[in-house]
Formats: structure tokens, C-alpha cells, sequence
């Protein structure tokens, strides 16, 4: 049986560039979000996730669900999926990394191969879309 990685990730385009982030310690590039905790909803996650690693705040209000993704987790044996729960949303600060972050990035779909599997997956859907470069 496969076991599921459940995630929550926060789209957010610039000039047909994907906002992504890199952790401390990792080649790839992810697309900014994480895990929810006991009892939080996807929207309460993602805001504390989002603030946690881009130091903004999403808006609450503007918070509109995009699509879901599975894909193989990178580092991760066979058995095992991330399922990113994709989310857009406006925010009000200035975007910097914190946390395990070592570095954001706007990225367009040339620079895919630079990013995980699940993030690979939303970037050709957001190119499908006529939304990245």
C-alpha cells in the first residue's frame, strides 16, 4: 500500500514565474507550502506554512483552490506519493525565506528540471494554463 505525503501549497506567479523555494541542504526546488497540522483546515495551514517559510501573510479572503497533484516524493522509497492540495492566493509583506528556507526563486517552466516531481507536475499544468513562461 502506498502511503500519501499530504501537502498544501501556495501558487503564486510573477511575470509568468512560478514562486519556489529551496530548503537548507537540498538541490530541488519546491513550491511553497507544507504540512497541516492536527485540526488545522487547508486554508489555516497553508497561511501558518507560507508565514512560516516566505515570511508573508496570505490574505485569508483571497484564498481559491486551483487543483490537486500526486506524484512520486522525491527522496522518498516507491511506496510513497505527495499529494499537493494547490491554492492561490494575494499577500501583503515582502517575500523572503525563514525557517529551513535557504532560497526563493521565480521560475518558469525551463527551469523545471531544477524542481521536485509534484512541482514538475503543477508547473506543466500552470504552463497548460497559459499561466508560466
Amino acid at each position: 500500500m502506498k502511503k500519501e505525503i499530504d501537502k498544501l501549497a501556495w501558487l503564486h506567479i510573477q511575470d509568468g514565474k512560478l514562486l519556489s523555494a529551496r530548503s537548507k541542504d537540498k538541490l530541488l526546488f519546491y513550491i511553497p507550502g507544507g504540512k497541516r497540522e492536527a485540526g488545522e483546515s487547508d486554508e489555516q495551514a497553508l497561511i501558518r506554512e507560507v508565514k512560516e517559510e516566505i515570511s508573508v501573510d496570505l490574505m485569508p479572503d483571497s484564498i481559491q483552490y486551483a487543483k490537486t497533484f500526486k506524484a512520486h516524493a522525491d527522496g522518498k522509497n516507491t511506496d510513497t506519493v505527495v499529494k499537493l492540495t494547490c491554492y492561490f492566493a494575494d499577500f501583503y509583506g515582502e517575500l523572503a525565506p525563514a525557517a529551513e528556507i535557504e532560497e526563493i526563486d521565480f521560475l518558469d517552466y525551463q527551469d523545471k528540471h531544477l524542481c521536485s516531481l509534484g512541482s514538475i507536475k503543477v508547473m506543466d499544468w500552470l504552463k497548460s494554463q497559459g499561466l508560466l513562461n
